[in-house]
């Protein structure tokens, strides 16, 4: 069959729908390849497989869907759970403790590095308050959104001290105090494909944005 001819044909039965009730005998007179082999079916087989194959693709979808929608739950209530244990700690060293409690246990981080740029009052010195160089804070501060990737080329795996050679991949996050930076949070792990480029990083951002109100209302900088 010619292409024109075969293209007429077509149109003919997509502007007669009433064709195929008129001429009901031919659904099971007319066959056409299997989808999935050599044998022939007939034109009301295929179609019912075409329509079984576009349930299961379905299904497939209305399935990822809900695995989408159960992790996003099981994320939602971790950030919660520690945005409470944030709300809760009333000291410096407890805010530190509960942060790497939470990303261990709840989010299966174990490495947490956390750098402010000032030592708060009354706390003692500890590795957080260590001399960041100033190219890396002026990165923090023009970071609009976490960071993820690899470590290269940024001098933060010194910051997971003796595990900085098993870092594959890190999240690097902005803390600020209204519009200024005041620190940076470093999230890594052993996975180079734990934190990638392409990564949504809406839940980093909200716990940014906690640990930053949860550090400046328990940590004053020495004027």
């Amino acid at each position: 069959m010619s292409a024109p001819f075969a293209e007429d044909v077509a149109e003919y039965l997509k502007t007669n729908p009433g064709f195929f009730e008129q001429y009901a005998d031919l659904l099971a007179q007319i066959y056409v390849p299997h989808p999935h082999g050599g044998r022939a079916v007939s034109l009301a087989e295929r179609q019912m497989l075409t329509l079984r194959e576009k349930n299961r693709q379905t299904e497939s979808k209305l399935a990822e869907l809900i695995a989408f929608g159960e992790e996003n739950d099981a994320i939602s209530e971790k950030v919660h759970r520690l945005a409470v244990g944030l709300i809760a700690v009333e000291t410096f060293p407890a805010v530190i403790h509960l942060l790497r409690f939470h990303l261990r246990d709840d989010f299966s981080v174990p490495h947490v590095a956390l750098r402010l740029w000032q030592k708060p009052a009354g706390v003692e010195d500890l590795p957080e308050f260590a001399t960041v160089a100033p190219e890396l804070q002026v990165f923090a501060e023009t970071l609009a959104h976490p960071y993820c990737g690899s470590t290269s080329g940024f001098g933060t795996a010194a910051w997971f001290g003796e595990h900085a050679t098993h870092i594959r991949s890190q999240a690097l996050i902005a803390l600020c105090d209204g519009g200024a930076t005041i620190g940076m949070l470093a999230l890594g792990s052993e996975d180079a494909q734990r934190f990638y480029g392409e990564m949504g990083v809406l839940y980093l951002e909200r716990m940014g944005e906690m640990l930053s109100a949860a550090l400046m209302r328990v940590a004053k900088p020495v004027q």
